[in-house]
């Protein structure tokens, strides 16, 4: 299985998502996609997973949980938009971290492109820095990810520009 992850679209679209999770089999989405539009056009080209974030409306909460967790393949993944990273976890997310550690952890807000393994908790965090032109990020950042058993290979992180 092949995964493009994406984060902080903030209702912005660019129709690279489209080319690069050209390949993808899922599109996961770590929160603050901003309209119900943007949300419509990724889940019209492949099947989306989302979160809702921070700066997410009523809609878009309605349709996409706070924290998502499922199974892809045989790796537990757990998602959700404010986690914060290894060592400097969220508060409102290090319990369940800690309590049942998934193999990989995503979350976005940051609006900073993070891939990190945590040895202490034996996870791989992914925070796809942010796809969207509002905020304070330099670049515009996705990533993919294939999942196979339990294994997680090609990790690609690909900038769209400024």
């Amino acid at each position: 299985m092949k995964v493009g992850i994406l984060s902080d679209t903030h209702s912005y679209w660019d129709d690279k998502y489209l080319h690069y999770f050209e390949p993808c089999d899922e599109i996961w989405h770590a929160g603050d996609i901003g309209s119900m539009e943007v949300a419509d056009k990724l889940a019209a080209f492949r099947p989306l997973r989302a979160v809702h974030g921070n700066c997410d409306g009523g809609d878009l909460r309605r349709i996409y949980p706070e924290k998502l967790r499922w199974k892809c393949e045989d790796i537990d993944v757990l998602m959700t938009h404010i986690g914060g990273y290894p060592g400097h976890y969220d508060a409102k997310i290090r319990g369940t971290l800690f309590a049942s550690p998934p193999k990989l952890f995503i979350a976005g807000h940051s609006h900073t492109l993070k891939i990190q393994f945590d040895k202490t908790l034996n996870l791989l965090h992914i925070n796809p820095g942010a796809a969207g032109q509002q905020g304070w990020h330099k670049e515009r950042t996705l990533v993919r990810l294939s999942i196979e058993g339990n294994k997680m290979t090609d990790c690609e992180v690909i900038t769209l520009g400024d």
